[in-house]
């Protein structure tokens, strides 16, 4: 048996032409060659398999060509392959060096190939740095990494980048194509895209899917044959769970997804590929977006006929209800359940719709009885008893309600600006669960206290004495009744009398005040009562000073004891004592 060559080895591109899908870099490369504007240290990054070492390759050879026909085997002994993930210590970048000084003996310049260069330690790296900053004029330096950001920036700055991106799936679809001619191998358009989706912008990873799905389906792929080998879920079944959606079909939707699942597929991997069916076809419902679609052109028309029955509306909501599946997949722990509960909301996306409401109909029946109504009030109707008189009556009943048609709007115009005028004289409406109604609650009992008492008003004569027993009792019974805050607030002065009847006190802050004035109203209640007195109003002021007799420090309240008491100061020099 004679050894395989696998498509990515036997079909490398050997010149800058072949590569794919990097148009922009081979040419800048090429135009460099020609005109003797190429950098001594190149910096090629991008994801694996895009040709970032193939280019090395035909760059290292293009350079040393002098348009006459050689062996390529002659230039073998220019080009240096370093593979940095096993080769990174400072020993083998100083070997490196020392090889760096030996000029060609064949061609003009030696190329250093170091492929994953973000391998190298910390050390070898600063061991590279002299000699890649300042080669030797027949030295050319080609770095080649997939993961850019771990190399450091006095590196990065000494070398020209390039940027290596993706292959799309249309141009890794057309390679493989050109692929499968070559070998007398046909295929289907959807069964390449497949395998170019599959890749994930990877052209080694094309190459080397195909080679597995020829070995398994032979010198004929069909789409069918390519999603069994890949495990791929083929777009038919997403093109029927819509239907099923659409047509708000859930006891077949759950059969199809357990027909899925028996499959070897899990739901999550159902669920991604239902999101990704919701996107295409609303990226089918634009020209402009139609060229994001990657699919072969059979697949284009059943996702344009497919998007034609879907609505905007329902896809938005459809990928959202799918979006919120898909994250919380991983912390359920009933995954089936919850893709099974998935599908029945967008079976009943399009069954729930709110429809709009027609506007309201008056029956006319409803007409009919307003007429009947105010003709009874003009005393005009009679009993009906027959069919035949119902015209006459109706006849006389609208002559009547036309020739009193002034009288009847002037009657309800005055009813409008009766019912105007009482709105406005009503009370404003507080809400019984703010803090509002509360305060306004307490207004309303004080206003009501005072309009009762405008009618007999009390003004009998009294001094403090009187003022302060009634004020002392006052504060005992509400403590009594747990409101121990206020009593403390009455308690901190002593109420004064004033003229007019004014009781004036002094609080050390305005919360305090705050507090006193909300509750003022069944103070003054009962002190009204008590001294037989209607004209009695509180007056609060605030003093800051005040709340110094209230705070005191530890030193403070030593000093006050030791006032009432000096043997205090005797106690604690005698055991020594702290504060």
């Amino acid at each position: 048996m004679e050894p395989f060559i696998v498509s990515a080895r036997k079909y490398r591109p050997k010149t800058f032409k072949d590569v794919v899908g990097q148009d922009t870099i081979t040419n800048t490369l090429s135009n460099a060659i020609d005109n003797n504007h190429l950098a001594q240290a190149l910096l090629f990054c991008g994801p694996r398999g895009v040709g970032k070492t193939t280019c090395a390759r035909i760059l290292a050879k293009k350079i040393n060509e002098d348009g006459v026909e050689q062996n390529e085997q002659d230039f073998a002994f220019n080009i240096f392959e370093l593979d940095a993930a096993s080769n990174n210590s400072v020993d083998d970048i100083r070997s490196l060096i020392d090889q760096v000084r030996i000029p060609p003996q064949v061609g003009k310049y030696k190329v250093y190939i170091i492929d994953e260069v973000h391998m190298l330690s910390q050390s070898a790296f600063n061991a590279f740095l002299k000699t890649l900053e300042e080669p030797p004029k027949h030295a050319i330096f080609i770095l080649a990494t997939t993961e850019k950001h771990k190399i450091i920036p006095t590196i990065l700055s000494r070398c020209q980048i390039f940027d290596f991106k993706r292959i799309t799936v249309k141009d890794a679809a057309n390679y493989l194509k050109y692929i499968a001619e070559e070998q007398g191998i046909e295929a289907e358009d959807d069964a390449l895209h497949i395998i170019a989706q599959k890749a994930d912008g990877a052209m080694r990873d094309a190459l080397s899917i195909f080679d597995r799905v020829v070995s398994f389906a032979g010198k004929k792929l069909t789409r069918k044959a390519v999603s069994e080998n890949l495990k791929v879920l083929d777009y038919d079944t997403y093109f029927e769970t819509t239907e099923l959606i659409l047509n708000n079909a859930i006891p077949q939707l759950l059969v199809l997804l357990d027909e899925t699942l028996s499959l070897g597929f899990d739901g999550h991997h159902f669920i991604n590929g239902l999101a990704t069916h919701f996107r295409d076809l609303i990226v089918c419902q634009n020209q402009e977006t139609l060229q994001l679609l990657e699919v072969g052109e059979e697949a284009q028309k059943k996702y344009g006929e497919q998007a034609k029955k879907a609505s905007k509306e329902f896809l938005l909501k459809a990928l959202d209800l799918v979006n919120q599946c898909d994250l919380n997949y991983k912390s359920s722990r009933n995954q089936r359940l919850l893709v099974e509960l998935t599908l029945m909301k967008l079976a009943s996306l399009t069954f729930t719709e709110e429809k709009k409401k027609p506007e309201a109909i008056i029956p006319a029946s409803y007409y009919r009885g307003q007429i009947f109504q105010k003709a009874k009030s003009f005393s005009v109707t009679e009993e009906i008893n027959t069919p035949s008189e119902v015209a006459p009556k109706l006849e006389e009943t609208t002559e009547k309600l036309d020739k009193d048609k002034p009288a009847v709007e002037k009657k309800m115009a005055d009813v409008e600006s009766y019912k105007k005028v009482e709105l406005k004289n009503l009370p404003k409406r507080v809400s019984g669960l703010s803090i509002s109604s509360l305060k306004t609650k307490k207004e309303h009992e004080v206003t009501k206290t005072d309009q009762n008492s405008t009618k007999t008003l009390l003004e009998n004569p009294f001094d403090e004495v009187q003022l302060r027993q009634h004020w002392d009792d006052y504060v005992e019974k509400i403590e009594k009744d747990g409101q121990k805050i206020l009593a403390s607030s009455l308690q901190i002065d002593v109420p004064k009398l004033k003229e007019n009847h004014a009781i004036w006190i002094e609080l050390p802050n305005s919360t305090m005040k705050k507090e006193v004035e909300r509750e003022q109203g069944m103070l003054l209640n009962h002190l009204r009562k008590e001294l037989k007195n209607d004209k009695i109003h509180l007056v609060i002021t605030v003093n800051e000073v005040l709340t110094k007799k209230f705070a005191f420090t530890p030193q403070e309240k030593y000093e006050k004891l030791k006032e009432k008491n000096p043997a205090i100061e005797l106690l604690r020099k005698e055991f020594d004592l702290d504060l």
